[in-house]
């Protein structure tokens, strides 16, 4: 019996001795005396439970995101190399000054654009959203559904063409796709119109694109909901201006012609600053 306790004894102090052993860190994470290698854990786990929907992006400036050529935005890094041309959409405030509310990518016949938003560390910002947006397309006289997409849940609506029916009448409508995913500290809004709403094979493309976008969230504080600041080059501001001028000066002429030409009439507010092709 007294044998059986010794071994006993004997088989704890191994153990503890193991448990107490020093181990080195090398490039392939902890590494003990005895060569077992151990896998390195991760840092920190994901801030929500909604990232894992975005295991193949888009990304956030601080993961690890595929290698790209990408063009700097300030609150987004938009990939270009993909072939898609890049819309700026500006929109006036109450002083009439011209603020950018998004950034629209237009490839082939499909359109994408995308918004990024603040939202709270610890939870979902896309439900909310989704609920909002759904209110809005009912509001206007649309169809609505859920979906579960590459991204999660996402809404597939059609929506009402402003002053457009058929000979017969009816009301014409455009296939929208509403995607979004929650990363840390913010959420990406997508819209997406044209074939990439109705077409499997072109819906597949056009989510490569966005799941090729990095957002960079930064450190300054912004309420839930906020849009994060988008930035530009000064190349494309300056396009942006000329093709700002050229609007008015059309705008201008029109206004002229009004009293002269059964179509003369002026425009309002551009929404869309000058193509850029990436």
């Amino acid at each position: 019996m007294f044998g059986r306790r010794r071994k006993k004894r004997d088989q704890e102090t191994e153990r503890a001795a193991e448990e107490t052993r020093p181990k080195r860190r090398g490039a392939a994470g902890a590494v003990s005396f005895d060569n077992e290698v151990e896998p390195e854990r991760p840092s920190a786990q994901p801030d929500k439970a909604e990232d894992r929907y975005r295991i193949g992006g888009p990304w956030d400036t601080t993961e690890g995101a595929p290698e790209a050529k990408r063009m700097d935005l300030g609150s987004m890094l938009l990939p270009t190399d993909q072939g898609a041309e890049i819309q700026v959409n500006v929109a006036q405030d109450d002083k009439g000054k011209q603020k950018i509310i998004g950034v629209t990518l237009v490839r082939g016949k499909t359109a994408l654009q995308v918004q990024p938003f603040a939202a709270p560390k610890s939870s979902g910002l896309w439900d909310e959203m989704r609920e909002e947006l759904r209110e809005q397309v009912t509001r206007q006289g649309g169809k609505v559904e859920d979906h579960e997409g590459t991204f999660g849940p996402e809404l597939r609506a059609v929506i009402p063409i402003k002053d457009k029916k058929t000979e017969d009448g009816r009301q014409l409508g455009q296939r929208v796709r509403f995607i979004g995913v929650d990363g840390p500290r913010w959420v990406l809004r997508g819209v997406i119109r044209g074939e990439g709403a109705s077409k499997p094979e072109v819906m597949s493309e056009i989510e490569q694109v966005f799941a090729g976008i990095v957002v960079v969230r930064g450190d300054q504080p912004a309420p839930p909901s906020e849009l994060l600041p988008i930035t530009v080059p000064k190349e494309i501001q300056e396009q942006m201006a000329t093709a700002a001028k050229q609007r008015a000066a059309q705008q201008a002429a029109q206004r002229g012609n009004a009293g002269r030409s059964p179509n003369g009439s002026a425009g309002g507010p551009p929404t869309t600053g000058g193509p850029v092709q990436a």
